[in-house]
């Protein structure tokens, strides 16, 4: 019992400086807030009007929803999978209402060459049930993946944009496909090893209440092995750009992945 106990300990002080160092390689939330951002070195992923096109959009959706979906450009993930990247970045920005967890996160990284570039779609705690993993990565593959093939950018982000919000309403219909597997960070074997230790000390009786913490949330909802136990950062009252600013939403790791 107690071999069991020191070991929850240990992981636990192991995946809190796992996610302390992955939150250091994320890029600051843009101020004035903003729904679309390139962060790339040149930040000309699209031309200006085609930028300010998808803020357009991306606001009005906020406005008339309250669903918060932020397209974020980088050059590299630093070493991360998209999953913990696009995670880490959706809790450190607060993506979402804090009170509906209800943000989504398009990440897109530049790096690696043709075939081998990433794309991912991760989803707030909020909209999990609306836009499971699988509608997520029928998405990618279906929408933006394709376009992006092709180079064309601003249509890969329009056709995904679309869906999302259609999907958010329980409009978006996809085939059914063989269901891919999720990428597997350290930090996801060290999530999973603490929920394995919490059920065995659970079983014994001896550690019941811990399972209640929230981020059980990270395994019923969306892709299990994501970093589900964080919280997003509470960003309260307006940012002062386009929109009301982000709200402090959190993510679990649900979501999808692919290549472009």
């Amino acid at each position: 019992m107690k071999l069991a106990g020191y070991l929850l300990l240990s992981c636990l002080l192991v995946a809190t400086a796992a996610y302390a160092q992955i939150e250091k390689i994320i890029p600051v939330r843009p101020s004035p807030a903003t729904l679309y951002n390139d962060l790339t070195k040149s930040a000309t992923f699209l031309t200006k009007p085609q930028a300010d096109y998808l803020e357009r959009t991306l606001v009005s959706f906020d406005d008339s929803t309250s669903n918060q979906i932020s397209i974020v450009v980088v050059e590299s993930l630093e070493g991360y999978t998209a999953n913990e990247y696009a995670t880490a970045l959706g809790r450190k920005w607060g993506i979402g209402s804090q009170t509906f967890n209800n943000g989504v996160v398009v990440l897109i990284s530049t790096g690696g060459g043709d075939g081998n570039r990433d794309a991912y779609i991760a989803v707030g705690y909020g909209l999990e049930g609306a836009i499971p993993d699988v509608t997520a990565d029928a998405i990618l593959e279906n929408e933006l993946i394709p376009s992006f093939k092709e180079g064309n950018y601003f249509d890969g982000f329009k056709r995904t944009i679309d869906a999302l919000k259609k999907a958010a309403a329980g409009e978006y219909k996809q085939e059914r496909r063989k269901r891919k597997s999720p990428e597997v960070g350290i930090s996801s074997i060290i999530f999973v090893i603490i929920l394995i230790l919490i059920s065995l000390l659970s079983s014994r009786g001896g550690g019941g209440t811990m399972i209640n913490r929230r981020g059980h949330r990270g395994w019923t909802g969306g892709t299990w092995m994501g970093g589900g136990w964080g919280s997003g950062s509470s960003w309260g009252g307006s940012a002062g750009g386009g929109f009301g600013g982000f709200g402090g939403g959190s993510f679990g790791g649900g979501g999808a992945g692919g290549k472009w």
